[in-house]
């Protein structure tokens, strides 16, 4: 189980039977907004509000990688563009859907859908 606490730190909790384990897998020192899985669950994405996305690989148990920075306060969600693990699709509040390298955080292109967007 990954959650994350407040003050950015990602946190992995291995249950097994009655016993758990806690380890802090990361500190981004920025509050997480959410969590989202690669489709074959080897990568987790760790998005914050002010528009930062970090990559994290259980299986390396290294630190988060910072993988792009928006910087947008407008900036809503992002997600792993499927199928693969290669890109991540972003959305801004004004409706600016963006696409973004994984490997490097390299800007890709956009669509601007001309209205205002809500998650619900």
């Amino acid at each position: 189980l990954y959650f994350s606490a407040q003050e950015g730190i990602l946190i992995f909790y291995h249950i097994k039977d009655l016993q758990y384990e806690i380890k802090i897998c990361a500190d981004i020192s920025q509050p997480i907004s959410s969590l989202i899985f690669s489709p074959d669950y080897t990568s987790l994405l760790l998005v914050t509000d002010q528009g930062t996305v970090y990559s994290y690989r259980p299986a390396h148990s290294g630190e988060a990688v910072k993988l792009l920075d928006t910087s947008s306060s407008c900036f809503l969600a992002a997600d792993f563009l499927t199928p693969g693990n290669n890109y991540c699709v972003s959305v801004t509040i004004t409706g600016e859907v963006q696409v973004w390298s994984l490997e490097d955080g390299t800007f890709l292109s956009k669509l601007n859908l001309g209205i205002e967007v809500h998650i619900t």
